[in-house]
């Protein structure tokens, strides 16, 4: 499974074991499923924030699927978070940043601050 020790950092994040910063470093150095449609990464816009969709395997990609209705066949890239965080948000050209595990039993989201995206598309850069 690409992400399966980033799901775990996940689960032990929810538990109190870690803290979020070393699941972000997790985070950066996994490959992780990113949903597409149309061939475009899937995303969704919540308070002005696009949030690319990423998963830590198929388990957690089909859970997500299901519950969002989005069929049995769901397309996906494989793709290095450290690549989305670099490379995808900044492009996105509007505050972005990256949901994991939507659908799981330990969710995590990297928001577009300094420290999980490059300064330059973090909201926060002052």
């Amino acid at each position: 499974m690409p992400g399966a020790e980033l799901a775990e950092r996940l689960v032990a994040l929810h538990e109190g074991q870690i803290d979020s910063a070393r699941v972000v470093l997790e985070f950066r150095r996994s490959a992780v499923l990113v949903p597409t449609r149309g061939g475009e990464p899937l995303a969704a816009d919540l308070g002005g924030v696009q949030w690319l969709y990423a998963f830590t395997g198929e388990d957690a990609l089909m859970r997500y699927a299901q519950a969002g209705e989005l069929g049995p066949e769901v397309p996906y890239l494989t793709v290095y978070g450290w690549r989305l965080m670099d490379v995808a948000v900044p492009a996105m050209g509007v505050p972005a940043g990256v949901a994991v595990d939507v659908a799981g039993p330990a969710p995590f989201l990297l928001p577009p601050v300094r420290g999980v995206v490059p300064d330059a598309v973090a909201v926060d850069r002052g």
